[in-house]
């Protein structure tokens, strides 16, 4: 009788003197320890941290300590001794195009283009192969911590079953060009197609539908001013490349007596749903337009690179204040999705290209890849930073690797030693994606499969010989 008065006592006492040992909330997930980089205002670091969620967005941040006094999880992900940062954010990109992957290298834009892409989307692309290219895209991005990318092809309603199968967010935009495309034939076809797409995907909590007009130099005046009819009809976004090179401005410049900004801000184009890929050459007066209408810039360095097309003002974007986030652009023209090697290489072209080594720092590179990237994808609100009501979006980065000995600075770390390889663990959504480097959404092996044999398809139509790949 005594040991079960004392009992009873004992368990009066908890509810008396520690009540918060009953009242905390219950969460879904709890990523515990590690580095946390939320990408704050503040570019505040929090060691030994703690991430609760719930139905897929952040409840809290804070302390490891903190965290465990406040909530009780179904699952918990340890991540003691890596880095816990935003998911990255890809800009810009043609995600099937992964199958094109090294087809035609060293070349210009013009020629990259008519002499070798267009025959060979003409010979390959249908929805077949636009699966095939974005589960080998999908699985890359998560392997590399992208968990949202924004993308310009042809049939996108493949594209958007197959991403959101995969669990990844994305902005996917439909491709509309004056000429006849794999998907439709015609523009009138082709704006039909892209009004079908964004009826399906409205409301979707991963798929963002947008409206894609190729460039100012394949879209006619008469058709860009439709597309953005029925874009601020829809309400939903537009992507366009814009003056991304020397000929561009110039052929332009020649036709409409105006700089592709211009022309486009003239002809009521700009708005702040519009996301503009590369702007490599613009002058001081573009840069205020762009600020003007709040246009998002996607800037794509290594692509931008490979094809020679020059290098984007970046630093006076930046310091104009514009919505900058990165791009790889697509497989064929950078070879990979890689943001790591993005954001590497953003810090350091434009160091070297203005002489100054502070051009772009490392916090900024991160910046541009995670909070930026949100921006110039309009979804600032919902995604970019690991803060209290946005979506979890997600990724633990291991910090022991050789390249990675020693350390003294995170973002130092994340930006100029860290590879894609160190990737962890993903999470979209709330929902992981690939737990310690093994992928959940994809098979891997499957996928690596179906690109060979993509391959061999693709080289035998361009009469490529095709290279022997393992089996």
């Amino acid at each position: 009788m005594l040991i079960r008065v004392v009992a009873i006592c004992s368990v009066l006492a908890l509810f008396i003197f520690a009540p918060q040992a009953f009242a905390r909330q219950r969460v879904d997930l709890v990523i515990s320890g590690g580095i946390i980089v939320p990408m704050d205002a503040g570019f505040s670091v929090i060691e030994n941290g703690a991430i609760a969620i719930r139905r897929g967005r952040i409840v809290a941040v804070g302390r490891r300590d903190e965290i465990a006094r406040l909530y009780v999880a179904s699952r918990t992900i340890d991540a003691r001794g890596r880095a816990v940062i935003p998911g990255l954010i890809n800009t810009h990109t043609h995600v099937p195009m992964t199958l094109f992957r090294g087809i035609a290298d060293d070349l210009e834009l013009n020629e990259w283009l008519t002499k070798f892409i267009f025959p060979a989307e003409a010979k390959n692309v249908d929805a077949s192969f636009v699966r095939a290219g974005t589960r080998l895209g999908l699985a890359e991005m998560i392997r590399g911590g992208t968990t949202t990318y924004c993308d310009m092809y042809y049939f996108e309603d493949a594209i958007a079953e197959e991403t959101a199968k995969a669990g990844v967010r994305a902005v996917l935009g439909e491709t509309v060009i004056d000429f006849p495309a794999p998907d439709n034939k015609t523009f009138a076809a082709a704006l039909i197609y892209a009004e079908r797409f964004v009826q399906r995907w409205r409301g979707h909590r991963l798929i963002f539908p947008a409206i894609a007009p190729h460039a100012p130099y394949t879209v006619s005046e008469e058709h860009l001013r439709e597309v953005r009819a029925l874009a601020d009809r829809l309400n939903v976004p537009v992507i366009i490349h814009v003056a991304e090179t020397r000929k561009e401005v110039a052929d332009i410049m020649q036709q409409k007596g105006a700089t592709p900004v211009q022309y486009l801000a003239r002809i009521g184009f700009l708005n702040g749903r519009t996301t503009a890929a590369h702007l490599v050459h613009v002058n001081d007066d573009d840069i205020a337009l762009l600020k003007e209408f709040g246009v998002g810039i996607a800037h794509n360095p290594q692509s931008n690179m490979k094809l020679a097309s020059g290098i984007a003002p970046v630093p006076k974007m930046l310091a104009a204040g514009l919505a900058v986030g990165l791009g790889t652009d697509g497989a064929a023209s950078n070879n990979d999705l890689n943001l790591w090697e993005e954001m590497d290489t953003a810090a350091k072209l434009h160091k070297v290209a203005t002489f100054d080594p502070r051009a772009v720092s490392a916090r900024q590179a991160l910046w541009m890849a995670t909070v930026g990237g949100a921006r110039a994808l309009h979804l600032e609100s919902e995604i970019g930073s690991l803060e209290i009501g946005k979506r979890a979006d997600i990724v633990i980065v291991d910090l022991d690797s050789l390249h990675q000995t020693p350390r003294y600075d995170i973002y130092s770390h994340l930006v100029y030693a860290t590879k894609a390889s160190d990737v962890r663990t993903v999470i979209v959504d709330g929902r992981v994606l690939m737990r310690d480097r093994r992928l959940l959404t994809l098979n891997e092996a499957a996928v690596r499969r179906e690109a060979r044999l993509w391959q061999r398809r693709v080289a035998q139509s361009l009469r490529i010989p095709a290279q022997s790949a393992p089996q």
